[in-house]
C-alpha cells in the first residue's frame, strides 16, 4: 500500500488521561514534547484493539502462534542485524544451517552443490529466483548470439501477485495459463502452449493461494524436459512452494515435485507459513551453484570482512531465522509430520461438515495443504461475500473472493487451518457458519433484519 502524506490538525486523545496525561497528541506529525512510556503504550495498545483477532483470522497463511520459548529467543535477537555476519557469526551460522536443512528437505542432490539464502519471505525469494532465471537465460542467448530483448515467463493466472510484480519490475512478459470454472490449477498442455525459446522459466505452484491445491509439477516437468530435448533448450522450472514446501515433505513424501526432478532448478518457501514461524522468513534454494549466476552475487567489504550477498533487503533482524531454527530443532521431522497431520485432519473434517450444510459446495477439501475452500451453491439467495460479512459480526475473518481470470464468475470462501487453530475452534467456526447461513436465509440481503429487542 502506498501511503500519502497527510497534513491536518487531527489529534489522538491519550487513554486514561487522568492517570497518564491530558495533552492531545498529533496524528500526522511529531509531538512537540515527550510523553510517558505508560501513556504511549496504553494509547497504542488500545487503538490496536480495533484490529481483528489474528487467531480468528482464517484468511492469513501467516503463523499466529509460537511456543513461549521461541518467542523469548526471538525477543532476545530482534536487535541483531543479520547482514552483520562478522559481528554476529553465530546467527550467520544458524542461517547457514537453516538453508542446509531446507535444501535437504527438498531432496537436493546429496553429492551436489545446492545453494540458497534466507529472505524476508517468499516475496523476496520469488524476486531472487526470477532474477537468477532471467540472468541464466540471457547468458545462454548471448553465448549463442541470439537476441535477449523479449524474455517471458509461463505461469498460471492463479499465481500470487508477487510474480506479477516480478515481471513488471524486471521487464519480463508474463504468459498466464488460464484456469476454468471447474479446474483451479493449470493444465500441462496449456502450459506448454505458451513456452518458446524466450521463456526464462515455468512456474508451477505447490499449494495455490486461491484453494491450496497442488499443481501437477511432475507432469509439467516431464513436458518441459521433452520440449528442451526436442528444441535444444534448457528452460528451467522454479517451484513456488511458498505454502506447500513445509507440508508436502511430511504429508505426501512420495510426491515428486522437488529436486528429485532434474529440471527443477530452484524452489521458494515461506517459513512464516507452514514453517510455523512468525513473519517474515522465507528461503530460496537452487539445486546447483551453477543455477545462481555469479554476476548476481555481490562481494561487500562491510564491517571488517568480505561478505558475499544476494538479497534485495540488506538490513533485517536476525530473530526470524532464530525462530525458524528453534522450530527445526524443537520439532524435527516427526514433530512437523504430526502437526501437519493434525491440521490436515481438522481441515478435512471441517470441509466435510461444511459440505453437509445445504447451501455450500466444497471446492478444495484440505487434503493437499490444510486449506479448504467452498462456494455458495445458489448465489441468488446470498453470496460468498454476504456470508463473509455475516461471519465478521461474530469476530471470524473468513475471506471471500472471486477466482482468477477465466473463472471470475466463481466466488469462494477460504479457510486456512494453522497451528493454534484447534478442533474446538473449528467446531465453533462450523457453528458460526451454520448460524450465518440460517440468518441470511431468514433475512435475505437487501431486507434489513428487525430491530433487536431488549430483555431484562
Amino acid at each position: 500500500m502506498v501511503h500519502r502524506h497527510v497534513e491536518n490538525d487531527e489529534t489522538l486523545s491519550p487513554a486514561y488521561a487522568g492517570r497518564f496525561a491530558s495533552a492531545p497528541i498529533p496524528k500526522n506529525r511529531l509531538p512537540d514534547s515527550e510523553s510517558t512510556p505508560g501513556a504511549v503504550y496504553r494509547m497504542i495498545h488500545d487503538e490496536l484493539l480495533l484490529d481483528g483477532s489474528s487467531r480468528l483470522n482464517m484468511a492469513t497463511f501467516v503463523t499466529t502462534w509460537m511456543e513461549p520459548e521461541a518467542e523469548t529467543l526471538m525477543a532476545e535477537t530482534f536487535d541483531k542485524n543479520m547482514i552483520d555476519k562478522d559481528e554476529y557469526p553465530q546467527t550467520a551460522e544458524i542461517e547457514r544451517r537453516c538453508v542446509s536443512i531446507v535444501a535437504d528437505l527438498f531432496n537436493a542432490p546429496a553429492e551436489g552443490d545446492a545453494v540458497g539464502v534466507s529472505t524476508i519471505g517468499s516475496s523476496e525469494a520469488v524476486m531472487l529466483g526470477g532474477l537468477a532465471m532471467k540472468w541464466r537465460w540471457r547468458q545462454r542467448r548471448e553465448a549463442a548470439g541470439l537476441p535477449t530483448d523479449r524474455p517471458n515467463m509461463v505461469m498460471g493466472s492463479n499465481v500470487q501477485v508477487v510474480w506479477e510484480k516480478f515481471c513488471k519490475y524486471w521487464d519480463v512478459e508474463p504468459r498466464y495459463v488460464p484456469v476454468t470454472i471447474d479446474r483451479f490449477v493449470v493444465d500441462p498442455d496449456d502450459v506448454m502452449a505458451r513456452v518458446d525459446e524466450n521463456t526464462i522459466g515455468v512456474i508451477p505452484i505447490l499449494g495455490t493461494t486461491y484453494t491450496g491445491e497442488y499443481e501437477p509439477v511432475k507432469e509439467i516437468h516431464d513436458r518441459v524436459v521433452a520440449y528442451n530435448t526436442k528444441n535444444d533448450t534448457d528452460i528451467p522450472i522454479h517451484v513456488d512452494a511458498a505454502s506447500g514446501g513445509f507440508v508436502a515433505p511430511f504429508l505426501q513424501p512420495e510426491l515428486e515435485w522437488d529436486f528429485r526432478l532434474p529440471q527443477v532448478k530452484s524452489i521458494n518457501v515461506s517459513g512464516h507459513k507452514y514453517g510455523l514461524t512468525y513473519p517474515g522468513i522465507g528461503f530460496v534454494i537452487w539445486r546447483s551453484d551453477d543455477d545462481l549466476p555469479e554476476d548476481l552475487v555481490f562481494h561487500v567489504n562491510y564491517l571488517g570482512g568480505d561478505m558475499p550477498t544476494f538479497t534485495l533487503n540488506f538490513s533485517r533482524p536476525g530473530n526470524q531465522i532464530i525462530g525458524q531454527y528453534y522450530n527445526f530443532v524443537r520439532l524435527g521431522h516427526d514433530g512437523y509430520r504430526r502437526i501437519m497431520e493434525k491440521l490436515r485432519d481438522i481441515a478435512i473434517g471441517l470441509s466435510s461438515a461444511i459440505g453437509e450444510i445445504g447451501p455450500f459446495e466444497v471446492v478444495a477439501d484440505g487434503s493437499a495443504i490444510p486449506v479448504l475452500a467452498f462456494k455458495v451453491k445458489d448465489p441468488s439467495k446470498f453470496t460468498a461475500f454476504h456470508l463473509s460479512d455475516q461471519l465478521r459480526t461474530g469476530g471470524w475473518q473468513v475471506p471471500a473472493y472471486t477466482m482468477p481470470d477465466d473463472a471470475t464468475d466463481v466466488a469462494v470462501l477460504r479457510i486456512v487451518v494453522r497451528e493454534g487453530f484447534s478442533q474446538d475452534l473449528a467446531n465453533e467456526l462450523l457453528v458460526a457458519i451454520e448460524e450465518a447461513a440460517a440468518h441470511l436465509k431468514q433475512f435475505p440481503p437487501g431486507h434489513p433484519p428487525p430491530a433487536p429487542g431488549f430483555s431484562h
